[in-house]
């Protein structure tokens, strides 16, 4: 039986008060001093090919971005938990630098693709941390393949939500999935080198992003266009038409690893609520929401997400997540 959900008021007295201490990047950000084309490979898969990131050495830990995102929506993770880890980051297919796949975009066909891609790269099990979409597939892959998943986090993941951007999975169904890419996206037509321009200027930079993120202008200005970069995507329609297509929520008790939900309290895009939601259906899981922060908490803000990512996983397995 799954946890009754601890209300996520009762939380607030252990979370960080609601003004921007530890928004954004502190100093020099560590990602940018990396040659990533050094950690870059690709991998053949039965639907195509992926590409990879990985560096480090240690226990693996598998990162999965959502919905027009790419690898880099990891960049203040990856160079962090390298240092104890194997990290994995790659971009699903149909986005970021992966081709469109040869079977369908499914959240489904997503799961199975993880699990592929840790076969390949000799991971019999991991912690897997996915965001949004990403988040959907990362639950997927711990419901089909559960060995597979040592420790789930679900970051602002969709799945259970019956609203997106405030509208209701219906509407999206009965509206042009092409619709919820430019709403979601308004940046998808920005080309790469006027992007470059428009986040060095914060004003421009929080009109594109806000949807997104809370405090786009708090952001440094090659985050925020590491995020851009990720719009606009083959695979941006199907995969919004995958998203409000499938439905796991009669599954989602199923998931036995122990597992860490963080949320963001503004996020637009997928209701906090949602947190609440996944918390009360998995048995061994506890909440932790970010104030003052959006849709990608991992990268508004990166200091607190990776503490609380760590002790996460140095928490005693046996043990209950709640």
């Amino acid at each position: 039986m799954a946890a009754p959900a601890t209300p996520l008021a009762d939380r607030t007295a252990t979370l960080a008060a609601t003004d921007l201490d530890g928004y954004g990047p502190r100093g020099r950000e560590e990602w940018l001093d990396i040659d990533w084309r050094e950690h870059q490979r690709w991998l053949q898969l039965d639907g195509g090919p992926v590409n990879v990131i990985a560096l480090g050495e240690g226990p693996p830990l598998v990162f999965v971005h959502g919905h027009s995102g790419r690898w880099a929506n990891w960049l203040e993770q990856l160079p962090h938990f390298a240092r104890t880890h194997r990290v994995v980051a790659m971009d699903l297919p149909g986005f970021g630098s992966s081709p469109m796949p040869r079977e369908p975009i499914t959240i489904e066909n997503y799961g199975r693709t993880l699990h592929a891609l840790m076969e390949r790269l000799d991971i019999s099990a991991a912690p897997v941390v996915g965001n949004s979409m990403g988040g959907f597939a990362a639950g997927e892959l711990a419901i089909k393949f559960p060995p597979r998943v040592e420790r789930l986090v679900l970051v602002s993941a969709a799945g259970l939500a019956t609203k997106y951007l405030g509208f209701s999975t219906e509407f999206f169904r009965r509206r042009s999935s092409a619709w919820f890419a430019r709403a979601v996206n308004v940046y998808a037509a920005v080309p790469e080198a006027r992007a470059e321009t428009l986040v060095r200027r914060p004003r421009l930079r929080r009109r594109v992003l806000e949807v997104v993120v809370r405090h786009p202008e708090l952001l440094s200005g090659p985050m925020a266009f590491e995020v851009m970069r990720g719009s606009g995507k083959p695979a941006a329609a199907d995969a919004t038409n995958a998203i409000m297509d499938y439905d796991y929520r009669e599954r989602v008790g199923d998931i036995e690893c122990p597992t860490l939900i963080v949320w963001g309290r503004n996020d637009r895009v997928v209701p906090v609520s949602s947190a609440e939601e996944y918390h009360r259906l998995i048995e061994r899981s506890r909440v932790e929401v970010f104030e003052d922060t959006g849709h990608v908490p991992m990268a508004e803000r990166p200091g607190r997400f990776n503490a609380v990512l760590e002790e996460f996983l140095a928490e005693n397995s046996a043990g209950p997540a709640a």
